[in-house]
């Protein structure tokens, strides 16, 4: 196997950056352009000053090296890091100096596939390398820790072992199938599947959750035009984002911006004003208001109280009939929840109550006749008015169906298929458990619930399925 190189910090200048060399030649390579104490004899994870020198002697950079021994490094291979100084140029006459050592230069990913070659991870393990370094709150932080960490690895292989002992019975029934001997226990084989689906089919639910937690629970901002709406994107991420004007209309695109609450991240999206118009531009951001409706987890609906109400309340009525939308209870066991697959979760914000509104009393009793159970609050985004009350129920309402802090939530796509096809083939042997088919036909589902299962811990694998995941990796991790 070759010794490959990279940079394995961000592409830019800064403080120091890290030239990592792995490979059964690591030690080797590194001695050709290394003035300092020799690293050949060194312990492993011990740190070391001393000079990077190109071919002709010049010096590089004074550095650092760490080494790493394997098997006990990261890749499981003798492994040197080099902490520079983050000039660019330091960083990419290293890395030349080291390849005309006789190093490599790595590919995407390759350290993390190596990693997991050598037995140090499981490919989920792997994966969740990547998440963790682009998580971007502390939900995607700890779902991505706990992945990486071996929790969600264990609790799949200790399913994966108990459907293994219990196939290892249905097929020695194949074996004496002429004695018509039964090995395995029926009874014992259906609490099984029972419990192995209920475990698989609540992973898999909740995909759409952890895709939310890692990448940003979805929040439209929608209402009539001028009730508030960019005012309150601006409050909800704490600056100025989209424009605030008193001209219907101003917001014509969708405007995004990202706010942490709670640990968890939100994609604000403010939309243009949802209304009948014949001016050509704010049709088109209408539609794609609409567009991100059908598309949301959480819906926050304003209405002005300081204009017309009715309109206002009769454009709601349809927008939500055609876009259904779940209360979101402002108790604590409201069911509202951010996995849901066929609503978005709708919160109804009365806007300016730093205004005098004499319909707002009546507005709020239409609201909660018309919306029993939902949340109904009364905010200023001008003055904060309410704001805290918005963010706690955001918050809770992100955990209700999920919580990242006290249990496995996948956020893998490829996990997510790969525990969809198993659910599938255990509700095939339950059915065929309960109709009492042969030992054959029942051995073949349990085998295809095992393969799906152990693609994704890596147990099976293939070529393209490890091409396809380590080069979505940066060079250098």
């Amino acid at each position: 196997m070759s010794t490959i190189v990279a940079i394995s910090t961000p592409p830019g200048i800064g403080g120091i950056a890290v030239v990592r060399i792995s490979g059964p030649d690591a030690l080797a390579i590194t001695g050709k352009v290394w003035r300092g104490r020799s690293l050949s004899d060194v312990a492993s994870h011990s740190a070391h000053l001393g000079s990077i020198v190109d071919k002709n002697g010049d010096v590089i950079d004074r550095c650092i090296a760490t080494v790493f021994r394997g098997p006990r490094s990261f890749t499981g291979e003798d492994t040197v890091e080099f902490s520079l100084h983050g000039s660019r140029w330091i960083q990419r006459k290293a890395v030349d100096a080291l390849i005309e050592a006789g190093a490599v230069p790595a590919g995407p990913g390759e350290f993390t596939q190596r990693a997991f070659l050598n037995g140090r991870l499981d490919l989920a393990q792997a994966e969740a390398v990547s998440d963790v370094i682009a998580s971007s709150s502390r939900a995607a932080h700890t779902l991505a820790m706990r992945q990486l960490d071996g929790s969600f690895s264990r609790k799949l292989e200790d399913l994966r072992q108990q459907i293994i002992s219990l196939a290892s019975l249905l097929e020695l029934e194949l074996d004496f199938s002429e004695e018509e001997v039964e090995f395995a226990d029926r009874k014992q084989l259906q609490d099984l599947t029972d419990s192995t689906m209920a475990l698989v089919t609540r992973l898999a639910s909740s995909y759409s959750s952890g895709r939310a937690f890692k990448e940003g629970v979805p929040v439209v901002i929608a209402g009539a035009p001028n009730a508030g709406k960019s005012t309150l994107l601006n409050r909800m991420v704490d600056r100025d984002k989209a424009i605030v004007s008193d001209i219907p209309g101003t917001t014509r695109d969708v405007i995004e911006d990202t706010a942490e609450i709670g640990g968890i991240l939100f994609r604000f999206l403010d939309t243009a004003g949802l209304r009948d118009t014949d001016d050509t531009v704010e049709r088109i951001g209408i539609d794609k208001a609409r567009n991100e409706l059908r598309n949301a987890a959480i819906v926050l609906w304003l209405i002005d109280p300081t204009t017309p109400i009715h309109p206002q309340l009769e454009r709601m009525a349809a927008e939500t009939e055609y876009f259904p939308m779940g209360a979101v209870s402002s108790g604590e066991e409201g069911k509202a929840r951010i996995d849901s697959n066929t609503t978005a979760n709708l919160m109804i914000l009365i806007t300016k109550a730093d205004k005098e509104a004499p319909n707002r009393a009546e507005l709020l009793k239409a609201l909660e006749a018309k919306y029993p159970g939902t949340t109904i609050l009364n905010i200023s985004a001008t003055e904060g008015e309410g704001i805290d009350i918005l963010k706690d129920t955001l918050a809770r309402t992100a955990t209700a169906g999920h919580n990242p802090d006290s249990e496995l939530i996948i956020t893998n796509a490829r996990h997510h298929a790969a525990l969809t096809s198993a659910g599938a083939a255990l509700d095939r042997v339950k059915h065929a458990l309960a109709e009492s088919l042969p030992a054959d036909l029942i051995a073949q589902d349990v085998r295809e619930a095992i393969h799906h299962l152990g693609l994704v811990t890596g147990t099976i694998t293939t070529p393209d399925l490890l091409t396809t995941i380590f080069t979505r990796f940066c060079i250098g991790k």
